[in-house]
């Protein structure tokens, strides 16, 4: 249990200061309790539903807590498309929402110049000359950006320098 370190209403993002990292599943369950306690009916039932996945990971013994957000936050885009290509506005804008709140609690993406950076060193490191060598260029590019991008942004830009394009 984490101790505050100031009273209610100095300071933090609720009134609170912590001593220590929060987790994000922390975070996700003080976000409820505001969103409950605003009202906000959407944004309530939204980060149920990902407090829910993090704990069922939690459970299991994985523990990426970032891997359960981008698997979510991915799942909600892929079905805003499928509901935008059915002619569903309706429920494409709450899945939406629900992908932006996820991205929220993901930590930030690294800019293009710096992924095309560690795509560099990643293809001399394995010395990589055709696009057969994409998996391991792959592999090497996600263990450097250790989550701060997204695989289909990796595989673009590695295909792109494989290929020279």
């Amino acid at each position: 249990m984490r101790v505050p370190l100031v009273h209610p209403g100095t300071g933090g993002r609720h009134g609170l200061v912590y001593r220590g990292a929060m987790s994000i599943a922390d975070r996700v369950k003080q976000d409820v309790d505001a969103a409950l306690r605003a009202g906000d009916r959407p944004r309530t039932q939204a980060l149920r539903l990902v407090l829910s996945e993090l704990q069922k990971d939690a459970k299991e013994g994985k523990g990426d807590e970032v891997a359960v957000l981008r698997r979510e936050r991915k799942r909600r885009l892929e079905s805003a498309d499928v509901y935008r290509d059915a002619g569903r506005e309706e429920l494409e804008s709450g899945e939406r929402f629900e992908a932006d709140l996820i991205a929220g609690y993901l930590p930030a993406e690294l800019s293009d110049d710096d992924l095309r950076a560690a795509v560099a060193r990643a293809i001399e490191q394995t010395g990589a000359s055709s696009p057969k060598d994409m998996g391991a260029v792959m592999k090497a590019v996600m263990a450097a950006v250790d989550g701060q991008a997204d695989g289909k942004r990796v595989s673009q830009l590695v295909r792109e320098a494989l290929t020279g394009g």
